[in-house]
Formats: structure tokens, sequence, C-alpha cells
């Protein structure tokens, strides 16, 4: 089997006790292709499991394609969960990988000099280290992901099979079709007719997107945070389902819409609905979910490195998620609310904001009906119409500089933005210090071990460990064993203390 330094090392022997048992905890791990069928599957796949001398096993779907293997129709593997992204000598791969696949989602085609720039590296050490840890190069890793996310969506929705080539990046239906029939040997308006999916596409309903996480999946410590923060009007938490409002820019154009998520434990799958507005930008808003609930996470790499948190207590269930949000600004914005205050007041605060700058939006939910307001809109308000609304005049400062930055492109809020350079930019805003600098990079950007070391809750969490009293110094010492995992330290800290 290639080696994949994200992945828990597996003999081939190993690898197929998996597949004849279908584990869900290696979903995305690895692939198994069969040399009788030429198809690749996930090792959740349903089918009767091929015999081991027809098995050849690949650590990444762009491996398994790049030896003549097409996807499964039936498991799927473009739902597959997606590489966990590690504080290693790998990292600068994994996050190169995890650009790619972005970009294929957003239907952008990234140069590998411009990847390599925004990685501090150059083209030439970006390429060899890729090959070396994907197995690939970065061309044929960012192809394999586009086509995917084709298959998914010629799958799952009903969009044209134009619409889909331009959503993945392809300058022309012509070249996006011969690229699908060399690789899965089988045209795209073919694939959609073929597909078995029950609920395959069709004009009359909102599309069904599903994407999977490697169990376990703490679902009810997940939907608690979000139900705790659910601001009246933007988001609604209810039993297993999610709805919120949601405006992106998708090619130079606005969309606003709703969307839906839906929880599916049993499946250990998210599934994703949205309005028909925002059917255009579906590949973005797959990779904001993925990141928002984290469902590429490998809790094998996680749980074990947090196993002293909360024993015997909620905080001590496994597959503890690091929750973001859909967009950056609305993510860091509720941070800066929520400076030195409960999380039921920032709540509160956030709700002001909405109800007085947020745009009204008519939706089938009488629950939803208000946009969180964009960074222009913010930016561009009076200091004294955002201060009425109970906001200190510090963090209203604080507000507005990072709103005009972000409008402005100054400064990037998604997981594909530089670490230290977008930490060094916010630090330098009025009003905006560590704990909050740490706090966006932490749901924001994705990052797994920020540590936002003055944070209230994480040190009365901690007073047992730091000899009874609220010492930082003595917080972050205890916290180096969960390096390099500290941000989903955090957030166990966090549940620890609910009620």
């Amino acid at each position: 089997m290639t080696r994949n330094p994200t992945s828990i090392l597996l003999d081939d022997d190993a690898a197929y006790l998996a597949l004849q048992t279908r584990d869900a905890r290696f979903d995305g791990r690895f692939f198994v292709g069969v040399t009788s069928t030429r198809i690749y599957c996930r090792p959740v796949c349903k089918v009767r499991p091929p015999m081991r001398k027809n098995c050849r096993f690949f650590a990444n779907a762009a491996l398994a394609e790049q030896q003549g293997f097409r996807p499964c129709l039936r498991c799927r593997p473009e739902q597959a969960p997606g590489l966990s992204m590690m504080d290693s000598s790998q990292a600068l791969a994994c996050r190169a990988a995890t650009m790619l696949g972005q970009a294929a989602h957003e239907g952008l085609d990234p140069t590998l000099p411009a990847l390599a720039q925004r990685l501090g590296v150059t083209d030439r050490h970006l390429r060899r280290i890729f090959n070396q840890v994907h197995g690939v190069s970065p061309l044929a890793y960012l192809s394999t992901q586009r086509l995917l996310l084709a298959k998914q969506l010629l799958t799952d929705t009903a969009i044209p099979v134009t619409e889909v080539a331009l959503a993945t990046g392809y300058a022309s239906l012509r070249r996006f079709n011969a690229s699908f029939v060399e690789r899965y040997r089988m045209s795209p308006s073919a694939l959609r007719k073929a597909s078995p999916a029950a609920d395959g596409p069709d004009a009359t309903r909102e599309p069904m997107l599903r994407m999977a996480w490697r169990p376990p999946y703490d679902v009810d410590a997940v939907l608690g945070f979000f139900a705790r923060r659910a601001v009246p009007g933007v988001e609604t938490v209810e039993g297993l389902t999610l709805r919120r409002t949601l405006a992106v820019e998708h090619r130079g154009e606005q969309l606003a819409g709703w969307l839906t998520l839906r929880f599916r434990p049993d499946r250990h799958e998210l599934a994703l609905s949205v309005s028909p507005s925002m059917l255009p930008a579906l590949g973005l808003l797959l990779n904001r979910v993925r990141q928002a609930f984290d469902l590429d996470a490998d809790p094998a790499l996680i749980d074990p490195v947090l196993a002293d948190i909360g024993s015997g207590s909620k905080a001590g269930q496994p597959g503890m998620r690091l929750l973001g949000g859909l967009d950056g600004f609305e993510i860091a914005a509720r941070v800066i609310l929520g400076q030195q205050v409960t999380v039921a007041a920032a709540r509160t605060l956030t709700l002001r904001l909405v109800e007085r700058f947020g745009e009204a939006i008519a939706t089938p939910y009488a629950d939803l009906g208000r946009l969180f307001p964009s960074s222009r809109t913010i930016a561009d308000a009076s200091a004294e119409s955002i201060g009425t609304l109970g906001i200190v005049r510090q963090r209203v400062a604080a507000l507005q500089a990072l709103a005009a930055e972000v409008a402005a492109g100054r400064i990037e809020l998604q997981r594909s933005a530089p670490l230290q350079a977008t930490l060094d930019a916010l630090r330098a805003l009025p009003g905006i210090g560590d704990w909050s600098a740490q706090l966006i990079a932490m749901r924001a950007l994705a990052w797994p071990d920020a540590w936002p070391a003055t944070d209230i809750g994480v040190l009365n969490a901690l007073r047992e460990q730091t000899g009874g009293e609220r010492n930082a110094k003595l917080a972050e010492a205890h916290a180096e064993r969960w390096r390099p995992w500290r941000a989903y330290a955090v957030m166990k800290l966090w549940q620890q203390l609910e009620p």
C-alpha cells in the first residue's frame, strides 16, 4: 500500500481486514482498487468484498485514478472524509492538498508557482514534497478533486452539465467531457443516467449532497455548541438539523439564500441541502461545510492525545470536533463581540447587530429571515450607529477595522490563508489581542494547535491543574501535552464547563 503520512500506517493485510469489516474509522484513509473491474472503492463500500488477490490499496483517490481505476458508483469516493491537517514535517504537502481541494470546489485554476508563493516555498520544492507525501503531482491531485466534485454534482443535483463543467473549473464543455471520459470511461450525461442513488437528480426538489465523517463524532456536543450560539433569524438548531441563511461571493457575484444540514449518525454522514439561489456555489459550500463541522478530522490521531481531559464527564466523550462557521468574517466579528462577556451576552450583541445591519431575506422558514451583515456594510456604517447597540467603543473600533481589512481583501479569513501573516495582521488591528487572534485562527482558519492562553473558560476548566488559580502561564505549560491538537483541547475544556 502506498504510504500516506497523514494516515495510520497499514499493511495490505490490515487494509483488507478493514475492508472486510467495512470499518468506518478508515474511511478516506485508503481506497481499494479492484483489478477485475478496474473500479476503486472506499473501505466502507457495501458491495461484497472482492478477493484479496484482486485488491490494490491506495492512500488517496488520485493515486487510484493514476493507476487507471475509476470511482465506484455505489460507495461514492467523492463523499469520503479528506485529509486531516497535522503539525508535522508533512504539513506543507497536507496544506497544499487542502488548498487544491478548495480550489477545485470553488472552480478555480491555481498555478503551481502561485500556490507555492502562498505557502512561502519554491514551486520545485512544493512539487518534490507533494510527490513524496501524496505519491502524485499537484496537478494530478487537483484534476482528481475536480472530477470527483463533478461526479457528485452530476449524481446528486439537476444542475446542467455545462454548469457543472464551469463550477469545477473547466474552461469549456468539450474539455470537461474529454477529461471525464478519459478518466471514468463514460460521459457525464451517461453517469447521470446510470446513477443508482435513490435520491438522484430531480429538478422539483432541493439537491441533497452527502459528506462522510470518520467515527466517532460527538454529534450532541457539536449541535449543542451551535445551538447555544444560534442567532435568531440567522440560524436555528432543531433535533439533528441545523438551518441558516448565508451570503457568499462566487465568481464575482453575490449569492444569498439558505441551507439545511441534517446529521445522520447511523450513516456517519452530514447531508447538505441548499436553496435554488445557492446552486451555482455548491462546490464552495461543500468545502465550507466540511471545514465548519470538521468532517475531515481523524479521531484516531486526536482523541488519544486528549484522553486526560474530562474523564468520566461529557467532555470525556470521544469525537469532539474543531468547529468553525460558514463565513470567516462572521466568525471573527462574533469573536470580537464576545470579548470579556459570556456566550449569552455575545449572542445578544450579535442579534442586535444582525437586526440593525443584516439584510432581510425571504425564506420558507418562519425562524429564518436575515443575513449576517457583510464586512463592507460594517466598514461603511458609522461608529455611532454601531455603538447605540450597546457595543463598547473599543470593540466598535476593532469590528470596523477588521471589516475594512476583510472588505479590501487585505485579510483573508479562510483555511487556506497564510497562518502567521494572518495572525500578525489581526494583532496589528486596534482592539484585537492574542486571545482574539488565536480564536479567529482556531475557528476561521481551522488551525488545530491554536491556544487562546487567557480564555476564562479554559483557565476555569484548568484550575485544578494550575494550583486552584487562573494562571495563563501554568495553563499553557500544562497544554504542551496536547500539541498539535490544542484547539481541540479548548473545545473539550469548554464542553466540560457547559451545564
